[in-house]
């Protein structure tokens, strides 16, 4: 048994330092007072200063998180409502058949779904721009949604819902105060993975932006092709950082709400 688990430390060990050891690559060289990626020379901040100075780059990265938590946004909202009226048919048949279709996104090349966007917002007249990609962001991430909360409402006891009507509760007080509480986990994780789909969308983004919007993957590409700078490394450097306080973040808010949970008030 211990041999098991030292095999399984080692090989544990090994996928860790596969996955990390480009990121951790990447992240050290944004310091690289050199200014590129062939040798260490030493330690500067010369890198993030350039980074800072660069408006276009900066305003690209903010406009890339309002998409991102806009869309992520949108989708909760409407792939909440989606599972519930999902888990609500009563025709097995019917309720499978959505569930395929809900889950073609999910499958379907990244290429297939951006050509697809671009033909349609083509067709009906939409500018390729902001609109176009907050649209294809949304579309994208509802999948992902109903699926971390579908799974927690087929589990609930229906009959907590059935005691808030007795009990002379409405619609929105049953679901406010029974069904939502209820479901926050799967509607805080489904927010998360929506926010880091759009975060790091690149293959359906870069067909359905324009000239006059563009986000943070795509303009990397776009610069990737003349040769990566340095300060492409620091910024990668920060958006490390940030996903790592976001998976904390997202860590004390599952905690907090598992720890605090309370029973339904249904007076």
């Amino acid at each position: 048994m211990n041999s098991k688990n030292r095999l399984g430390k080692i090989y544990l060990a090994i996928v860790l330092v596969l996955l990390y050891a480009p990121i951790l690559f990447l992240v050290l060289f944004a310091f690289n007072k050199g200014g590129d990626m062939t040798r260490f020379t030493g330690f500067t901040w010369a890198n993030f200063v350039t980074l800072f100075g660069d408006t276009r780059l900066i305003q690209i990265v903010v406009q890339t998180f309002f998409l991102a938590f806009l869309s992520s946004l949108l989708a909760t909202l409407i792939g909440t409502f989606g599972a519930l009226f999902i888990d609500n048919l009563k025709r097995t048949r019917q309720k499978e058949s959505i569930l395929n279709l809900n889950n073609i996104l999910m499958v379907s090349p990244d290429v297939v779904i951006g050509a697809s966007f671009l033909i349609l917002f083509t067709a009906i007249g939409i500018k390729l721009g902001f609109l176009s990609v907050l649209l294809a962001h949304v579309a994208f991430s509802i999948p992902i949604v109903v699926l971390m909360i579908l799974p927690l409402f087929s589990q609930m006891d229906k009959s907590l819902v059935s005691a808030a009507y007795d009990l002379g509760a409405t619609e929105r007080q049953a679901l406010t105060q029974v069904v939502f509480p209820y479901l926050t986990p799967g509607i805080i994780a489904g927010f998360f993975m929506a926010f880091t789909y759009s975060l790091d969308d690149f293959a359906v983004t870069f067909f359905v932006t324009g000239n006059d919007f563009t986000t943070l993957s795509v303009e990397i590409y776009s610069r990737a092709r003349e040769g990566i700078s340095l300060e492409i490394n620091a910024l990668s450097a920060i958006v490390f950082l940030f996903s790592i306080l976001l998976v904390i973040g997202y860590y004390f808010l599952m905690k907090d709400n598992q720890t605090s949970g309370k029973a339904p008030n249904l007076t």
